[in-house]
Protein backbone atom coordinates (compact mmCIF):
# COMPACT_ATOMS: atom_id res chain seq x y z
CA UNK A 1 0.00 0.00 0.00
CA UNK A 2 2.89 2.11 0.99
CA UNK A 3 4.49 1.82 -1.87
CA UNK A 4 1.91 2.11 -4.30
CA UNK A 5 1.58 5.76 -2.40
CA UNK A 6 5.25 6.68 -2.61
CA UNK A 7 5.17 7.91 -6.46
CA UNK A 8 1.98 10.61 -5.26
CA UNK A 9 4.01 11.31 -2.36
CA UNK A 10 6.65 12.05 -3.73
CA UNK A 11 5.28 14.14 -6.35
CA UNK A 12 2.76 16.30 -4.27
CA UNK A 13 5.12 19.17 -3.31
CA UNK A 14 6.00 19.76 -6.91
CA UNK A 15 2.07 19.71 -7.73
CA UNK A 16 1.13 22.01 -5.02
CA UNK A 17 3.77 24.74 -6.67
CA UNK A 18 2.48 24.03 -9.80
CA UNK A 19 -1.41 24.71 -8.75
CA UNK A 20 -0.19 27.67 -6.52
CA UNK A 21 1.93 29.20 -8.49
CA UNK A 22 0.85 28.48 -12.23
CA UNK A 23 -3.06 27.45 -11.64
CA UNK A 24 -4.33 29.52 -9.19
CA UNK A 25 -2.86 32.79 -10.63
CA UNK A 26 -4.90 32.11 -14.01
CA UNK A 27 -7.96 31.44 -12.24
CA UNK A 28 -7.44 34.43 -10.70
CA UNK A 29 -6.70 36.67 -13.31
CA UNK A 30 -9.88 35.35 -15.29
CA UNK A 31 -12.00 36.57 -12.23
CA UNK A 32 -10.39 39.97 -12.27
CA UNK A 33 -10.87 40.40 -15.79
CA UNK A 34 -14.77 40.41 -14.77
CA UNK A 35 -14.36 42.84 -12.19
CA UNK A 36 -13.86 46.20 -11.84
CA UNK A 37 -10.87 47.03 -8.84
CA UNK A 38 -8.35 50.21 -8.47
CA UNK A 39 -5.93 47.45 -6.74
CA UNK A 40 -6.68 49.97 -3.60
CA UNK A 41 -9.91 49.12 -2.85
CA UNK A 42 -10.99 46.40 -0.89
CA UNK A 43 -14.00 45.73 -2.82
CA UNK A 44 -14.10 44.37 -6.64
CA UNK A 45 -17.18 44.70 -8.52
CA UNK A 46 -18.58 42.64 -10.69
CA UNK A 47 -19.04 44.09 -14.30
CA UNK A 48 -18.96 40.73 -16.54
CA UNK A 49 -18.39 41.39 -20.08
CA UNK A 50 -17.29 44.56 -19.82
CA UNK A 51 -13.57 44.90 -19.84
CA UNK A 52 -14.11 42.70 -23.06
CA UNK A 53 -15.82 44.69 -24.93
CA UNK A 54 -13.70 48.04 -23.95
CA UNK A 55 -10.70 45.81 -24.75
CA UNK A 56 -11.80 45.14 -28.44
CA UNK A 57 -13.45 48.72 -29.01
CA UNK A 58 -9.91 50.27 -28.08
CA UNK A 59 -7.91 51.69 -31.18
CA UNK A 60 -4.65 51.47 -29.04
CA UNK A 61 -5.11 48.13 -28.15
CA UNK A 62 -5.91 47.03 -31.50
CA UNK A 63 -2.67 48.69 -32.66
CA UNK A 64 -0.67 46.61 -29.30
CA UNK A 65 -2.37 43.45 -30.79
CA UNK A 66 -1.12 44.22 -34.34
CA UNK A 67 2.43 45.21 -33.10
CA UNK A 68 2.90 42.08 -30.89
CA UNK A 69 2.10 39.72 -33.78
CA UNK A 70 4.25 41.71 -36.27
CA UNK A 71 7.32 41.76 -33.81
CA UNK A 72 7.01 38.11 -33.15
CA UNK A 73 6.47 36.88 -37.29
CA UNK A 74 9.75 38.83 -37.67
CA UNK A 75 11.76 38.09 -34.34
CA UNK A 76 11.27 34.23 -34.89
CA UNK A 77 11.58 34.07 -38.58
CA UNK A 78 14.42 35.96 -38.45
CA UNK A 79 16.35 34.64 -35.73
CA UNK A 80 15.77 31.11 -37.20
CA UNK A 81 16.86 31.59 -40.47
CA UNK A 82 19.96 33.24 -39.26
CA UNK A 83 20.65 30.88 -36.41
CA UNK A 84 20.01 27.97 -38.99
CA UNK A 85 22.84 29.35 -41.71
CA UNK A 86 25.05 30.54 -38.68
CA UNK A 87 24.83 26.51 -37.49
CA UNK A 88 25.87 25.41 -40.51
CA UNK A 89 28.74 27.54 -41.27
CA UNK A 90 30.30 26.80 -37.39
CA UNK A 91 29.69 23.33 -37.49
CA UNK A 92 32.97 22.60 -37.53
CA UNK A 93 36.16 21.89 -35.18
CA UNK A 94 38.99 23.86 -34.58
CA UNK A 95 39.99 27.17 -32.45
CA UNK A 96 38.54 29.44 -34.60
CA UNK A 97 35.30 28.03 -35.01
CA UNK A 98 34.67 27.24 -31.37
CA UNK A 99 36.02 30.92 -30.45
CA UNK A 100 33.09 32.18 -33.10
CA UNK A 101 30.47 29.92 -31.34
CA UNK A 102 31.38 31.65 -27.81
CA UNK A 103 31.34 35.10 -29.42
CA UNK A 104 28.00 34.61 -31.17
CA UNK A 105 26.40 33.21 -28.10
CA UNK A 106 27.66 35.85 -25.54
CA UNK A 107 24.97 38.23 -26.22
CA UNK A 108 22.52 35.88 -24.83
CA UNK A 109 24.24 36.08 -21.11
CA UNK A 110 23.82 39.71 -20.93
CA UNK A 111 21.09 41.10 -19.27
CA UNK A 112 18.30 43.10 -21.15
CA UNK A 113 19.04 46.29 -19.23
CA UNK A 114 22.63 46.18 -20.32
CA UNK A 115 21.74 45.30 -24.08
CA UNK A 116 19.30 48.25 -24.29
CA UNK A 117 21.43 50.77 -22.95
CA UNK A 118 23.58 49.75 -25.40
CA UNK A 119 21.53 49.72 -28.13
CA UNK A 120 19.78 52.84 -27.58
CA UNK A 121 23.33 53.96 -27.98
CA UNK A 122 24.14 52.83 -31.46
CA UNK A 123 20.65 53.80 -32.77
CA UNK A 124 21.12 57.64 -31.27
CA UNK A 125 20.54 59.63 -34.49
CA UNK A 126 23.05 62.04 -33.38
CA UNK A 127 25.38 60.68 -31.72
CA UNK A 128 25.13 56.44 -32.89
CA UNK A 129 27.13 54.07 -34.59
CA UNK A 130 24.38 52.80 -36.85
CA UNK A 131 23.79 56.62 -38.23
CA UNK A 132 27.91 56.93 -38.36
CA UNK A 133 28.46 53.87 -40.26
CA UNK A 134 25.62 54.96 -42.27
CA UNK A 135 27.15 58.43 -43.17
CA UNK A 136 30.79 56.84 -44.39
CA UNK A 137 28.65 55.07 -47.15
CA UNK A 138 26.81 57.81 -47.89
CA UNK A 139 23.40 56.67 -46.93
CA UNK A 140 20.78 58.22 -45.49
CA UNK A 141 20.36 58.63 -41.64
CA UNK A 142 17.65 57.32 -39.33
CA UNK A 143 15.60 58.21 -36.35
CA UNK A 144 15.56 54.86 -35.45
CA UNK A 145 13.53 55.14 -32.14
CA UNK A 146 12.36 58.02 -32.68
CA UNK A 147 10.24 57.14 -36.12
CA UNK A 148 6.60 55.93 -35.40
CA UNK A 149 7.65 53.61 -38.97
CA UNK A 150 11.11 52.12 -37.55
CA UNK A 151 11.11 51.72 -34.28
CA UNK A 152 9.12 48.61 -34.00
CA UNK A 153 11.94 47.13 -36.67
CA UNK A 154 14.44 48.44 -34.60
CA UNK A 155 13.15 46.18 -31.52
CA UNK A 156 13.25 43.39 -33.90
CA UNK A 157 16.90 44.19 -34.41
CA UNK A 158 17.70 44.16 -30.94
CA UNK A 159 16.06 41.09 -30.61
CA UNK A 160 17.13 39.04 -33.62
CA UNK A 161 20.70 40.55 -32.07
CA UNK A 162 20.10 38.57 -28.47
CA UNK A 163 18.53 35.57 -28.81
CA UNK A 164 20.56 34.30 -32.38
CA UNK A 165 23.19 33.02 -30.40
CA UNK A 166 21.30 30.72 -28.33
CA UNK A 167 19.37 29.52 -31.20
CA UNK A 168 22.95 29.04 -33.48
CA UNK A 169 23.94 26.79 -30.17
CA UNK A 170 21.25 24.66 -29.99
CA UNK A 171 20.95 24.02 -33.98
CA UNK A 172 24.75 23.21 -33.68
CA UNK A 173 23.84 20.46 -31.01
CA UNK A 174 21.22 19.09 -32.90
CA UNK A 175 24.05 19.45 -36.50
CA UNK A 176 26.28 17.35 -34.35
CA UNK A 177 23.70 14.52 -33.00
CA UNK A 178 23.00 13.39 -36.94
CA UNK A 179 25.24 10.53 -37.51
CA UNK A 180 28.03 10.96 -40.44
CA UNK A 181 26.87 7.70 -42.04
CA UNK A 182 24.08 9.34 -43.52
CA UNK A 183 26.02 12.37 -45.22
CA UNK A 184 29.06 9.71 -46.17
CA UNK A 185 26.48 7.81 -47.61
CA UNK A 186 25.54 10.68 -49.86
CA UNK A 187 28.56 11.70 -50.38
CA UNK A 188 29.19 8.05 -52.44
CA UNK A 189 26.00 8.78 -53.80
CA UNK A 190 27.74 12.26 -55.03
CA UNK A 191 24.28 13.88 -54.02
CA UNK A 192 24.23 17.67 -54.00
CA UNK A 193 24.54 19.92 -50.84
CA UNK A 194 21.43 21.72 -51.48
CA UNK A 195 19.96 18.44 -51.76
CA UNK A 196 21.95 16.89 -48.40
CA UNK A 197 20.09 20.10 -47.10
CA UNK A 198 16.84 19.67 -47.90
CA UNK A 199 16.58 15.99 -47.27
CA UNK A 200 19.06 15.25 -44.77
CA UNK A 201 19.95 18.34 -42.27
CA UNK A 202 16.99 19.55 -42.00
CA UNK A 203 14.38 16.43 -41.45
CA UNK A 204 17.12 15.42 -38.95
CA UNK A 205 16.99 18.47 -37.21
CA UNK A 206 13.23 19.11 -37.40
CA UNK A 207 13.13 18.66 -33.95
CA UNK A 208 15.04 20.89 -32.67
CA UNK A 209 13.35 23.64 -35.01
CA UNK A 210 10.12 22.76 -33.74
CA UNK A 211 11.52 23.44 -30.06
CA UNK A 212 12.90 26.48 -30.73
CA UNK A 213 9.95 27.83 -33.04
CA UNK A 214 7.87 26.86 -29.82
CA UNK A 215 10.40 28.95 -27.29
CA UNK A 216 11.12 31.83 -29.42
CA UNK A 217 6.90 32.11 -30.14
CA UNK A 218 6.25 32.12 -26.61
CA UNK A 219 9.15 34.44 -25.38
CA UNK A 220 8.41 37.14 -28.34
CA UNK A 221 4.50 37.30 -27.23
CA UNK A 222 5.71 38.02 -23.87
CA UNK A 223 8.45 40.70 -24.70
CA UNK A 224 8.68 43.54 -21.91
CA UNK A 225 12.28 44.51 -21.05
CA UNK A 226 13.54 46.50 -23.96
CA UNK A 227 10.38 48.29 -24.74
CA UNK A 228 10.54 49.44 -20.81
CA UNK A 229 13.55 50.76 -21.23
CA UNK A 230 14.23 51.72 -25.34
CA UNK A 231 10.85 52.94 -26.05
CA UNK A 232 7.96 52.95 -23.75
CA UNK A 233 5.29 51.56 -25.74
CA UNK A 234 6.18 54.84 -28.27
CA UNK A 235 6.34 57.17 -30.23
CA UNK A 236 2.60 57.43 -30.64
CA UNK A 237 2.43 53.58 -29.43
CA UNK A 238 3.95 52.28 -32.51
CA UNK A 239 6.36 49.83 -30.13
CA UNK A 240 3.81 49.01 -27.52
CA UNK A 241 3.05 45.43 -26.58
CA UNK A 242 0.70 43.44 -24.73
CA UNK A 243 2.76 42.48 -22.00
CA UNK A 244 3.91 46.32 -21.42
CA UNK A 245 -0.02 46.85 -22.08
CA UNK A 246 -0.80 45.06 -19.52
CA UNK A 247 1.65 46.26 -17.08
CA UNK A 248 0.91 49.79 -17.99
CA UNK A 249 -3.04 49.44 -17.01
CA UNK A 250 -2.73 47.50 -14.60
CA UNK A 251 0.15 49.41 -12.56
CA UNK A 252 0.51 53.22 -14.10
CA UNK A 253 -3.72 53.33 -14.75
CA UNK A 254 -4.76 51.01 -11.96
CA UNK A 255 -7.42 49.20 -13.65
CA UNK A 256 -6.53 45.72 -13.03
CA UNK A 257 -9.69 44.80 -14.56
CA UNK A 258 -8.99 45.80 -17.77
CA UNK A 259 -5.44 44.21 -17.55
CA UNK A 260 -6.78 40.91 -16.27
CA UNK A 261 -8.62 40.77 -19.50
CA UNK A 262 -5.95 42.02 -21.40
CA UNK A 263 -3.89 39.41 -20.02
CA UNK A 264 -6.64 36.55 -20.51
CA UNK A 265 -6.36 37.96 -24.52
CA UNK A 266 -2.58 37.10 -24.25
CA UNK A 267 -3.05 33.71 -22.61
CA UNK A 268 -6.00 32.57 -25.52
CA UNK A 269 -3.79 34.15 -28.30
CA UNK A 270 -0.22 32.01 -26.67
CA UNK A 271 -2.34 28.93 -26.51
CA UNK A 272 -3.77 29.13 -29.89
CA UNK A 273 -0.69 29.33 -31.32
CA UNK A 274 0.93 26.13 -29.03
CA UNK A 275 -1.63 24.59 -30.73
CA UNK A 276 -1.58 25.18 -34.17
CA UNK A 277 2.06 24.74 -34.11
CA UNK A 278 1.64 21.37 -32.97
CA UNK A 279 -1.26 20.56 -35.16
CA UNK A 280 0.28 21.41 -38.30
CA UNK A 281 3.91 21.35 -37.35
CA UNK A 282 4.42 18.28 -35.38
CA UNK A 283 3.19 15.71 -38.04
CA UNK A 284 6.20 16.99 -40.03
CA UNK A 285 9.03 16.65 -36.89
CA UNK A 286 11.41 13.75 -37.97
CA UNK A 287 11.93 11.39 -34.10
CA UNK A 288 14.46 8.90 -34.90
Amino acid sequence: MIRRLLPYLYTTPALVIFLLFFIYPIFYMIYLSFTSWNLISPTKTFIGFENYKELFRSHDFLQVLSNTVLYTVFTVLISLVISLLLALWLNRKGRRYSFLQGAIFSPHIISLVSVSLLWMWMMDPQYGLLNWVFSLFGLPTLKWLADTKSAIYALILVSVWKIVGYNTLIFIAGLQSIPTEIYEAAELDQTPWWRKLTRITIPMLSPTLFFLLIINTTDSFQVFDTIQIMTQGGPVNSTNMLVFYIYQNGFDFFKIGYASAAGVVLLVLVGIVTIVHFKFLAKRVHYR
